[in-house]
């Protein structure tokens, strides 16, 4: 793994590289993907399933795209009763962590006649995506299901590729435990063009969530506005902070875990000491040889897998801002004291004992994270992804009074004389 002194040009350097990786960089595939939306926009199932029987090679009609009570026994069936254990245990912590986060509404009631407030309504109906092309991650089904139910949303409707003529089984039970309503079994840029506008088969929803390919990816680009959406993921990437006091066989094995998701995931390790950055490269080499997507590994390092060497953890801190990372380890000697020096990161773990891994499947915070820099203004999925507030405002007769004046005022300064007539007529 390159180990690279850092300066000004090669901090630019690696920040301009790093952004090639953002699904914005690939406008060549945006009128293929609007032409996909278009269509199913106008054509609806018929294009739906046109698109189904092209990309995923299956033929599906409205009833038979729609996942039966049946399929999901089978699943139940194929899967190993261990698994739907961990994935219970996992469903614990995830719902317990994101019921801190529920928001509720709010009413501020003054003597004067005046009540202002904030009301809280989650939404009606919402899609999440899931992948079913290279790799099947029933995790991101949890992580994105439970905040939604935690929310209170109402229907919450799942779409996924199925891929010679079956949907995953692990999809379907984490789906099942997590409180999927309605699974279809539709994938690409054009399952998120249906939950879009909707089709016959596919209702459309208030917002869509959930990681997919570079066509999902441009597909709710595509449609934002017509239906909210999360956020357009990008590869997903680690950046490790780290001194002297790191173990350099735990920060191989944790840069790793996510130079295998694809050729173009990131692994970058921000490091004050020199041993640690050639420790670790050897002992990269040495896991390398016992992984099995060592293939897919080794061409993520070669283009997006560096080790930064810095004088100072200072210097390191304000790497890791600029890289603002999807996933930031800090093992220093102090990571509690680090961590509020970093101002950008979608998630920190602190200490030699937090790995990544932890985060993706278990602890509970959500794993749904912001990436390609857009730590510096993007959060976590959360509950608030899916709720919508509303202000409250009464004033009255009385209350108004008082400062009907200055209102009009105000509107006539900005020449908006019907803004200010609206007032005046009450007090006529």
């Amino acid at each position: 793994m390159r180990i690279i002194k850092l300066t000004e040009e090669t901090r630019n350097d690696l920040l301009s590289e790093l952004l090639k990786r953002s699904p914005n960089q690939y406008t060549e595939y945006e009128n293929t993907v609007a032409e996909i939306v278009e269509n199913v926009r106008s054509r609806k199932d018929e294009a739906l399933f046109e698109y189904t029987e092209k990309f995923d090679h299956i033929t599906l009609t409205g009833e038979s795209a729609q996942v039966t009570e049946e399929e999901m026994e089978e699943a139940y069936r194929e899967v190993d009763p261990g698994l739907v254990d961990v994935i219970r245990k996992a469903l614990i912590n995830i719902r317990a962590y994101h019921e801190k986060q529920k928001r509720y509404s709010w009413f501020d009631s003054r003597e004067d006649g005046i009540l202002l407030g904030q009301k809280i309504t989650p939404l009606s109906r919402v899609g999440v995506y899931v992948p079913g092309g290279k790799a099947v991650y029933p995790s991101s089904v949890l992580m994105n299901v439970v905040p939604a139910k935690v929310a209170g949303v109402g229907q919450i409707v799942m779409t996924t590729p199925c891929r010679g003529g079956k949907v995953s089984p692990n999809t379907l039970v984490a789906a099942r435990e997590a409180g999927v309503d309605v699974i279809y079994k539709v994938g690409g840029a054009q399952a998120i063009a249906a939950m879009a506008h909707g089709t016959e088969t596919i209702p459309k929803v208030d917002k869509i969530v959930g990681p997919g390919n570079i066509f999902v990816a441009l597909a709710k680009k595509a449609v934002y506005g017509f239906t909210g959406i999360d956020s357009i993921a990008g590869p997903s990437e680690i950046t490790v902070l780290a001194d002297e006091t790191a173990d350099a066989r735990y920060v191989a094995a944790d840069l790793l875990s996510q130079a295998e998701h694809d050729e173009l995931a990131s692994a970058i390790l921000v490091t004050t000491s020199r041993k640690l950055a050639e420790d670790v490269s050897k002992e990269i080499e040495g896991f390398l040889h016992t992984l099995s997507r060592a293939d897919i590994i080794r061409k993520s390092l070669d283009h997006y897998g560096f080790i930064l060497l810095v004088d100072t953890l200072e210097e390191g801190i304000e790497t890791v801002d600029q890289i603002a990372p999807e996933h930031l380890e800090i093992v220093t000697s102090n990571p509690f004291d680090t961590m509020t020096r970093v101002h950008n990161a979608g998630a920190m773990f602190l200490g030699q004992y937090s790995s990544e891994p932890l985060g993706d499947y278990f602890a509970g915070p959500n794993h749904i994270l912001p990436t390609n820099g857009t730590a510096r203004f993007f959060s976590p999925l959360s509950v608030d992804d899916f709720v919508k507030k509303s202000s409250i405002i009464y004033y009255s007769k009385e209350a108004l009074q008082e400062v009907h004046e200055d209102i009009e005022a105000f509107a006539k300064a900005e020449e908006l004389t019907a803004h200010a007539n609206s007032i005046a007529v009450r007090f006529e």
